[in-house]
């Protein structure tokens, strides 16, 4: 089973309040266990980030993010959004568009 599907729901049914939510948060919220919890976290994002594309949605992924750092996704979210071609290639400019998708992925998706 993918767990594509039950992230998008567990997103879309947390308080807007409580948004963003960690990897790890996800990955318990979801009761993953190791191994390989954030990485399929990851994955699963991922996935959520090419129906959304397709669909020419925000991001819901956008809703995740690293515990380190300064509160933004881990390198991999950029790196899929460039070759999507939603965001642009100049990492100088990647933040103000991801904090732009949250807020329109909030929008979109939660219905807190």
């Amino acid at each position: 089973m993918t767990l594509a599907s039950p992230l998008r729901e567990l997103l879309a049914s947390t308080p807007s309040s409580a948004l963003p939510i960690t990897y790890q948060q996800a990955a318990n919220a979801l009761g993953l266990s190791p191994p390989r919890t954030i990485q399929r976290v990851a994955q699963a994002l991922e996935q959520l980030m090419r129906e959304d594309a397709a669909a020419q949605k925000p991001f819901i992924a956008t809703l995740v993010i690293s515990r380190s750092g300064k509160g933004l996704p881990a390198a991999g979210f950029f790196e899929l959004a460039v070759e999507l071609g939603r965001y642009p290639a100049f990492p100088s400019q990647q933040e103000a568009f991801y904090y732009s998708e949250r807020q329109q992925a909030i929008n979109e998706w939660c219905r807190c």
